[in-house]
Formats: structure tokens, sequence, C-alpha cells
């Protein structure tokens, strides 16, 4: 299937690794001209060389910069056509109720403030020119909080919150938002939550319907078809990637 989106500029915020890497990589492979985000310069410079991509370091905890990041995104490849938010998770918890303010308002910052924010820097644009894609990168857990996540199970369900909201209200604009869901997709972040790779792998054979952990390629699959010209009917959806694993309907 040819996805459309040649010559289209794409946003992936937190790309330097992982699922934001992929995402980035896949979305190069489509003929996009794509633009990645990481807080560690020498980081995004290597994973823009990887992958033929344009780097550009970037904290997702400095709001004010986020409107200017996107103005120099802009300025170098054109107009964006795609953003992909993609943020890191916050600590685990072995308490729930054991949070600072300071740490409830941090994660607040990073999962909600910092993908909303690329939002609306990059959405007049979009609506302007009646085309757009905006795809955010969640969690399962919005659906079936985990234990130990709290502030990954709160935050990112008020951004998928608004986000459907949004998605509705730009509807008759060209512009369509989703959310996709990853479930339990072998990347660094994954092994820190188990303990180790063979622990994920333990436990996927277990507790994943599938068998095995997901790929982050898979993932990022699911992603690029969201961002394509295909898509233009989807909107406000939240897309499971999980093997099976939720129960929920």
């Amino acid at each position: 299937m040819d996805l459309g989106i040649e010559g289209r500029v794409a946003l992936v915020t937190g790309a330097s690794k992982g699922l934001g890497l992929a995402i980035a990589k896949a979305l190069a492979a489509e003929g996009a001209k794509v633009a990645i985000t990481s807080r560690s310069e020498e980081n995004i410079k290597k994973a823009a060389k990887q992958i033929g991509a344009t780097g550009f370091a970037h904290d997702s905890g400095n709001l004010e910069g986020i409107p200017v990041l996107v103005h120099e995104v802009e300025h170098f490849l054109g107009p964006i056509d795609i953003l992909v938010t993609n943020t890191g998770g916050p600590p685990l918890d072995a308490d729930a109720l054991g949070f600072s303010d300071q740490e409830w308002y941090e994660a607040y910052e990073n999962l909600v403030r910092s993908p909303l924010k690329f939002i609306e820097a990059a959405m007049p644009s979009m609506r302007s020119r009646n085309w757009g894609r905006i795809v955010n990168v969640g969690s399962t857990t919005i659906r079936e909080p985990a234990a130990g996540l709290v502030l990954s199970n709160a935050n990112r369900s008020a951004t998928f919150a608004a986000i459907k909201t949004i998605a509705h209200q730009v509807a008759r604009d060209g512009v369509t938002l989703n959310s996709v869901l990853p479930g339990r997709i072998a990347t660094d972040r994954l092994y820190e939550l188990y303990g180790s790779r063979q622990g994920a792998d333990e436990m996927a054979r277990e507790e994943i319907p599938a068998g095995r952990l997901g790929s982050p390629e898979e993932f990022a699959a699911a992603v690029a078809f969201l961002c394509s010209s295909q898509a233009s009917y989807v909107t406000g959806i939240g897309l499971v990637v999980d093997g099976g694993m939720m129960r929920s309907v």
C-alpha cells in the first residue's frame, strides 16, 4: 500500500531511540521529510544520521521552547504535515500515594502539556492547508491502569481525552488526531519495567496471547498508517497494539 506521504514533512518527538526512532524510520522509508527531537544533542545527531532525518535537540519539559522548535523545523523543512508526539515514561512507584507535588507537576508537563503544546503550535498551519496528521504515543494503561505507574496512568489518560476532544473540533478541517496505545513492546523502557530482557520475555510467553513481545517496527507500522493519506477517515481513536493482551472490549 502506498501511504501517500512522500514529500510530506513529519516531526517526531522523543525519537533518538525506541518507539520514537522506529516511527521516524518508518515515515522516512515512505519518503517523508522527517525531523526528530531528543534532549541529548549527541543522541539525536546519531539517530538522525542513521535514518536520514534532521535532528533537533529539545527537552520535552521546555514548554516555552516548543513553538520556537516548530518554527525552526518549518524553516528548514517546510510546513509540518505530520506530528507524532512521543514522551518517555515517568518514574515507577512502589506507593501510588508517595509522589510529591513537584513530581506530579513534572509528569503533567511532560505527558500532558508538552504534547498539547506541540499540537497547538502545529495546528494552525495544518488547518490552513486542510491537511494534517497528528498521532500521540500513549499506553494501554489509559484503558487498564497498571500498578506502579500512577503518574503515567493518570496523565496519559488526560492527554488521550484532550486529543479526542480536539479531534472532534478540527475533523472538518482535514486534520486527524489519534492515539496509539502500545502494550508490551521490546524496548529498553520495557526491560527496565520487568528488571531484565529475560523477565520481559518470560512475561510475554505467559501473559500475551501472541506469545511474544511486539517489535518497535510493528508498532511503528501502525503509527505510519494513521499518518497516511489512506487514514483520512480515521480520527479520535485509541489504536491498541498489544498482541491481544488487553482483556477489555
